[in-house]
């Protein structure tokens, strides 16, 4: 199978990562998509537990149906997630699986600056995903404009959640219902 890796903090996943991987799903070239979050930011960010985004990620990606799942790789290996270490402990894994990488137009030209980068622009291939307020990716095989991803923030989503505003269409509502009930990011129902 194809499998296409789309990694990230998911703190908390929210409508942009939902839209990004169906968009995947929909026009790339692969048979399935696995979130990845990772177990602990490379740059040392502030994370909800593992175990919590995990959860929220499976809870998003259950919308996408049957070809979304989530994969636990990133809490087996442990320590800083490093997306080389992850696609070649996957490769392992599931040597009968071709994997390529998910990434936001953004991130394109940070690739060879990630450990391993240029080593894992060899190993596979990327799928560039438009983001609202970056350069866009390159024209999709149809030869049209790729789209861009609305702009929608984690962060901007703790700190809402944080104050009690209200984060309604960011967030999916199972998504949501999972933060309030484990009180996540200091989160008070408002809504």
């Amino acid at each position: 199978m194809r499998i296409a890796l789309f990694g990230g903090s998911f703190n908390p996943p929210h409508v942009g990562h939902q839209l990004a991987a169906l968009y995947v799903l929909e026009t790339a070239a692969v048979d399935e998509l696995w979130l990845v979050p990772c177990f602990k930011h490379a740059f040392d960010k502030a994370l909800e537990p593992f175990e919590d985004r995990f959860r929220m990620c499976e809870l998003g990606a259950a919308a996408l149906g049957p070809r979304a799942r989530v994969s636990d790789v990133e809490r087996d290996l442990g320590g800083e997630s490093r997306t080389l270490r992850t696609v070649r402990a996957l490769e392992a894994r599931h040597a009968q699986h071709r994997f390529s990488v998910v990434i936001g137009a953004d991130l394109v030209d940070e690739i060879d600056d990630w450990d391993g980068g240029e080593e894992l622009r060899r190993e596979v291939p990327f799928i560039v995903v438009g983001r609202s307020g970056a350069a866009p990716p390159p024209p999709t095989a149809g030869g049209g404009p790729a789209v861009a991803m609305p702009a929608v923030s984690s962060t901007e989503i703790r700190q809402a959640l944080g104050a009690g505003k209200p984060v309604t269409g960011l967030v999916s509502r199972a998504v949501l219902d999972y933060i309030y009930g484990r009180g996540l990011y200091g989160a008070r129902e408002s809504e």
